[in-house]
């Protein structure tokens, strides 16, 4: 058990819910409304498909991953 109080604790769920949820958004932005994009048409995504949108695809990938990796050891703080 850890040495936190309640108030602690509180806050570090607090903390792990706000890179989780940055997580989230960064999957959102990066690849959810890019191939929302390309599926209906809006702007020019659809033409510019390459390497160049795999690796904004990725990245924002990445970050996203490397968030939710952050909440999990910002929880594992707790045990």
């Amino acid at each position: 058990m850890s040495d936190l109080n309640l108030a602690e604790i509180e806050q570090t769920k607090l903390l792990a819910n706000a890179f989780d949820r940055a997580s989230t958004a960064c999957v959102t932005v990066g690849v959810v409304t890019p191939v929302a994009a390309m599926l209906y048409g809006i702007g020019n995504v659809g033409t510019q498909f390459g390497f160049a949108v795999v690796g904004y695809f990725l990245g924002w990938l990445m970050i996203a991953v490397f968030l939710h990796y952050l909440a999990r050891l910002t929880l594992r703080r707790l045990a």
